[in-house]
Protein backbone atom coordinates (compact mmCIF):
# COMPACT_ATOMS: atom_id res chain seq x y z
CA UNK A 1 0.00 0.00 0.00
CA UNK A 2 2.87 2.41 0.74
CA UNK A 3 5.26 1.30 -2.01
CA UNK A 4 4.59 4.35 -4.22
CA UNK A 5 5.66 6.84 -1.55
CA UNK A 6 8.69 4.75 -0.54
CA UNK A 7 9.75 4.52 -4.20
CA UNK A 8 9.32 8.27 -4.59
CA UNK A 9 11.39 9.06 -1.51
CA UNK A 10 14.08 6.64 -2.69
CA UNK A 11 14.44 8.64 -5.91
CA UNK A 12 15.74 11.54 -3.79
CA UNK A 13 17.16 9.97 -0.62
CA UNK A 14 17.63 6.21 -0.36
CA UNK A 15 16.03 4.61 2.69
CA UNK A 16 17.19 1.31 4.13
CA UNK A 17 14.73 -1.22 5.57
CA UNK A 18 15.16 0.06 9.14
CA UNK A 19 14.39 3.62 8.02
CA UNK A 20 11.31 2.46 6.14
CA UNK A 21 10.13 0.78 9.34
CA UNK A 22 10.55 4.08 11.21
CA UNK A 23 8.56 5.93 8.53
CA UNK A 24 5.57 3.62 8.08
CA UNK A 25 3.77 4.33 11.39
CA UNK A 26 3.76 8.06 10.56
CA UNK A 27 1.94 7.59 7.27
CA UNK A 28 -1.84 7.72 7.06
CA UNK A 29 -4.01 6.58 4.17
CA UNK A 30 -7.23 8.11 2.85
CA UNK A 31 -9.56 7.68 -0.10
CA UNK A 32 -11.15 10.81 -1.54
CA UNK A 33 -14.20 10.98 -3.77
CA UNK A 34 -14.38 13.09 -6.91
CA UNK A 35 -15.18 16.74 -6.04
CA UNK A 36 -14.41 16.12 -2.34
CA UNK A 37 -12.13 18.66 -0.67
CA UNK A 38 -9.04 17.90 1.37
CA UNK A 39 -8.97 21.56 2.36
CA UNK A 40 -11.35 24.50 2.11
CA UNK A 41 -10.72 28.20 2.41
CA UNK A 42 -10.74 29.27 6.05
CA UNK A 43 -9.58 25.90 7.40
CA UNK A 44 -6.09 25.40 8.77
CA UNK A 45 -4.13 22.90 6.71
CA UNK A 46 -2.90 20.10 8.95
CA UNK A 47 -1.20 17.67 6.55
CA UNK A 48 0.94 17.22 3.48
CA UNK A 49 -0.71 14.87 0.94
CA UNK A 50 1.06 12.45 -1.39
CA UNK A 51 -1.14 11.42 -4.31
CA UNK A 52 -1.14 7.65 -4.77
CA UNK A 53 -3.98 7.59 -7.29
CA UNK A 54 -6.07 10.32 -8.85
CA UNK A 55 -5.86 13.99 -9.67
CA UNK A 56 -6.29 17.10 -7.50
CA UNK A 57 -6.47 20.80 -8.10
CA UNK A 58 -5.67 23.75 -5.87
CA UNK A 59 -7.75 26.85 -6.43
CA UNK A 60 -9.10 30.02 -4.89
CA UNK A 61 -12.24 32.02 -5.50
CA UNK A 62 -11.43 35.50 -6.79
CA UNK A 63 -13.28 38.71 -5.91
CA UNK A 64 -15.68 38.13 -8.80
CA UNK A 65 -16.67 34.73 -7.40
CA UNK A 66 -14.78 32.81 -10.10
CA UNK A 67 -12.69 29.76 -9.24
CA UNK A 68 -9.05 30.23 -10.27
CA UNK A 69 -7.05 27.01 -10.49
CA UNK A 70 -3.34 27.53 -9.86
CA UNK A 71 -2.04 23.99 -9.40
CA UNK A 72 -2.78 20.41 -10.38
CA UNK A 73 -1.37 17.25 -8.88
CA UNK A 74 -1.39 13.64 -10.06
CA UNK A 75 0.16 10.37 -8.98
CA UNK A 76 3.48 10.73 -7.15
CA UNK A 77 3.03 14.46 -6.55
CA UNK A 78 2.52 16.20 -3.21
CA UNK A 79 -0.23 18.74 -2.60
CA UNK A 80 -0.78 21.06 0.36
CA UNK A 81 -1.10 24.71 1.37
CA UNK A 82 2.35 25.40 2.76
CA UNK A 83 1.53 28.85 4.14
CA UNK A 84 -1.36 27.48 6.18
CA UNK A 85 0.48 24.29 7.14
CA UNK A 86 3.64 25.98 8.37
CA UNK A 87 2.12 29.11 9.92
CA UNK A 88 -1.06 27.53 11.29
CA UNK A 89 -3.17 30.22 9.62
CA UNK A 90 -6.50 29.84 7.81
CA UNK A 91 -6.04 28.77 4.22
CA UNK A 92 -6.91 31.04 1.33
CA UNK A 93 -7.22 28.00 -0.93
CA UNK A 94 -9.16 24.85 -1.71
CA UNK A 95 -7.69 21.43 -2.51
CA UNK A 96 -10.22 19.32 -4.39
CA UNK A 97 -10.19 15.87 -6.00
CA UNK A 98 -10.78 16.08 -9.74
CA UNK A 99 -11.39 12.32 -9.82
CA UNK A 100 -11.69 9.56 -7.24
CA UNK A 101 -8.36 9.43 -5.49
CA UNK A 102 -6.17 7.92 -2.82
CA UNK A 103 -3.64 9.85 -0.75
CA UNK A 104 -1.03 9.09 1.86
CA UNK A 105 -0.50 11.94 4.25
CA UNK A 106 1.77 13.06 7.04
CA UNK A 107 0.07 15.05 9.76
CA UNK A 108 1.89 18.27 10.66
CA UNK A 109 1.55 17.56 14.38
CA UNK A 110 3.91 14.58 14.08
CA UNK A 111 6.18 15.71 11.25
CA UNK A 112 8.83 17.29 13.51
CA UNK A 113 9.09 14.06 15.50
CA UNK A 114 9.42 12.15 12.23
CA UNK A 115 12.17 14.49 10.96
CA UNK A 116 14.06 14.04 14.24
CA UNK A 117 13.85 10.27 13.99
CA UNK A 118 14.50 10.20 10.24
CA UNK A 119 16.59 13.24 9.21
CA UNK A 120 16.76 12.06 5.59
CA UNK A 121 13.12 13.09 5.22
CA UNK A 122 13.98 16.71 5.91
CA UNK A 123 16.43 16.55 3.00
CA UNK A 124 13.76 14.86 0.85
CA UNK A 125 11.22 17.62 1.49
CA UNK A 126 13.85 20.33 0.98
CA UNK A 127 14.71 18.87 -2.43
CA UNK A 128 11.00 18.70 -3.32
CA UNK A 129 10.44 22.31 -2.29
CA UNK A 130 13.42 23.43 -4.35
CA UNK A 131 11.94 21.69 -7.40
CA UNK A 132 8.52 23.18 -6.69
CA UNK A 133 9.96 26.68 -6.38
CA UNK A 134 11.92 26.33 -9.62
CA UNK A 135 8.82 25.10 -11.45
CA UNK A 136 6.79 28.02 -10.08
CA UNK A 137 9.39 30.50 -11.28
CA UNK A 138 9.37 29.00 -14.78
CA UNK A 139 5.56 29.00 -14.86
CA UNK A 140 5.49 32.70 -13.96
CA UNK A 141 8.02 33.41 -16.73
CA UNK A 142 5.85 31.54 -19.25
CA UNK A 143 2.73 33.41 -18.13
CA UNK A 144 4.47 36.71 -18.86
CA UNK A 145 6.34 35.78 -22.03
CA UNK A 146 4.23 33.27 -24.00
CA UNK A 147 1.20 34.11 -26.07
CA UNK A 148 -1.91 32.38 -24.84
CA UNK A 149 -1.73 29.85 -27.66
CA UNK A 150 1.97 29.18 -26.96
CA UNK A 151 1.14 28.69 -23.31
CA UNK A 152 -1.49 26.06 -24.12
CA UNK A 153 0.78 24.27 -26.63
CA UNK A 154 3.67 24.23 -24.17
CA UNK A 155 1.49 22.91 -21.36
CA UNK A 156 -0.21 20.26 -23.50
CA UNK A 157 3.17 19.02 -24.80
CA UNK A 158 4.75 18.98 -21.35
CA UNK A 159 1.75 17.47 -19.50
CA UNK A 160 -0.47 15.59 -21.98
CA UNK A 161 -1.94 13.55 -19.10
CA UNK A 162 -3.56 16.68 -17.66
CA UNK A 163 -5.13 17.67 -20.96
CA UNK A 164 -6.81 14.26 -21.07
CA UNK A 165 -7.80 13.99 -17.39
CA UNK A 166 -8.80 17.49 -16.37
CA UNK A 167 -12.13 19.09 -17.35
CA UNK A 168 -11.72 21.85 -19.91
CA UNK A 169 -13.00 24.61 -17.61
CA UNK A 170 -10.34 23.71 -14.98
CA UNK A 171 -7.58 23.64 -17.58
CA UNK A 172 -8.76 26.99 -18.94
CA UNK A 173 -8.75 28.42 -15.41
CA UNK A 174 -5.21 27.15 -14.79
CA UNK A 175 -4.00 28.78 -18.01
CA UNK A 176 -5.98 31.94 -17.21
CA UNK A 177 -8.24 31.52 -20.26
CA UNK A 178 -11.96 31.38 -20.66
CA UNK A 179 -13.26 27.92 -21.59
CA UNK A 180 -14.45 29.40 -24.89
CA UNK A 181 -10.94 30.61 -25.77
CA UNK A 182 -9.52 27.18 -24.95
CA UNK A 183 -12.13 25.59 -27.24
CA UNK A 184 -10.97 27.86 -30.10
CA UNK A 185 -7.32 26.88 -29.56
CA UNK A 186 -8.20 23.18 -29.50
CA UNK A 187 -10.34 23.54 -32.63
CA UNK A 188 -7.33 25.02 -34.48
CA UNK A 189 -5.22 22.00 -33.61
CA UNK A 190 -7.67 19.51 -35.15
Amino acid sequence: MYSSIINHINRFVPLNDAEVEILLPYLQFRTVKRKEHLLKEGQICTANYFIVKGCFRCYFVNDKGIEQTFQFGIENWWVTDYASLENKIPSQFYIQAVENATVIFIDKSISEELFTRLPKLERYFRLLLQKLNAASQIRIKYLYSFSREELYNHFSNLYPEFVQRVPQYMLASYLNFTPEFLSKIRAKKR
